[in-house]
C-alpha cells in the first residue's frame, strides 16, 4: 500500500519553506542596506570630482575665488532645462562680484534618450562651455558629442544670443549656424535644443541664479 503524506505535514513543509525565504529576502535587504550604506559616500564622492574636473575644464578654478560647491541653489524648469527635477546650478564669483553659473540640462529628445549636459554661462552670457555627462546615442556617431571622441562639443564655446541670435540656433541642414554630425542628425537637434533653451533660462532668471543667501537645499522654480 502506498504511504499518503498527511495534510499536516504538507503544511508544516510549506510554513518552513515560506520562513526561509522570508528570512533569506529579509538579509538579503538587510545587506543590500548596509551595502548602500557603505557605499553612498564613497559614490557622492566620485560625482563631486567628475563634476569638479567638468567644471575646472569649462571654467578654470583661477577665475574665480569662492568655495563654488557651497554657493549652489536648486532650480526646476521642465519647459526649458528638461527636467521636473531639482537640478543645481553652481555660482562662481570673483572678489565677490558675479562671473558665472555651472548648470545641469537634459536634452530628453535625444536619439536613444536623454541627454545629460552641464553648461558654463558667463555673466555676459557668453556660454563657456558645454560637456555631456550621461548619453546612450549610438556609438561610432551619436557619441561623438564626448570631448573625448571628438571637438564637436566646443562649437559653442564663446556663443551668446549677441553673436549667435535666437533663431539660428540649429544644425546646418536646418537653416542655423551649428555643424551636425555625420551620420547622425536627431542627437545634435536636441543637444542644441537643450543649450540654446538653457541660454534662455540664464537670460530670464540671470538675477535670481545670482541671489546670495539661496542654497542647494532650498528649491526655485520658473
Amino acid at each position: 500500500m502506498t504511504e499518503q503524506i498527511s495534510s499536516p505535514t504538507i503544511k508544516q513543509a510549506s510554513i518552513k519553506n515560506g520562513a526561509i525565504l522570508a528570512l533569506f529576502a529579509l538579509i538579503s535587504t538587510g545587506l543590500i542596506a548596509i551595502t548602500h550604506l557603505i557605499t553612498k559616500d564613497k559614490i557622492a564622492e566620485e560625482i563631486e570630482t567628475a563634476l569638479a574636473r567638468r567644471l575646472n575644464e569649462i571654467i578654470p578654478a583661477n577665475e574665480y575665488n569662492n568655495d563654488v560647491y557651497h554657493d549652489c541653489r536648486l532650480v526646476i524648469s521642465p519647459e526649458l532645462l528638461g527636467s521636473s527635477d531639482p537640478l543645481k546650478v553652481y555660482r562662481m564669483r570673483k572678489d565677490n562680484q558675479n562671473y558665472a553659473v555651472f548648470m545641469t540640462s537634459i536634452a530628453p529628445d535625444g536619439y536613444s534618450g536623454k541627454i545629460k549636459l552641464v553648461i558654463g554661462i558667463y555673466n555676459s552670457g557668453k556660454i563657456a562651455g558645454v560637456r555631456v555627462t550621461e548619453h546612450s546615442e549610438t556609438p561610432g556617431l551619436g557619441d561623438k558629442i564626448e570631448i573625448e571622441k571628438s571637438n564637436w562639443i566646443k562649437q559653442f564655446d564663446n556663443k551668446s544670443f549677441a553673436n549667435t541670435p535666437e533663431n539660428v540656433w540649429r544644425v546646418k541642414k536646418d537653416g542655423g549656424d551649428f555643424d551636425a554630425l555625420t551620420g547622425a542628425t536627431i542627437t545634435p537637434r536636441a543637444i542644441i535644443k537643450a543649450i540654446n533653451q538653457s541660454l534662455i533660462y540664464f537670460d530670464q532668471n540671470k538675477v535670481q541664479l545670482f541671489e546670495t543667501g539661496q542654497s542647494c537645499g532650498e528649491k526655485n522654480g520658473s
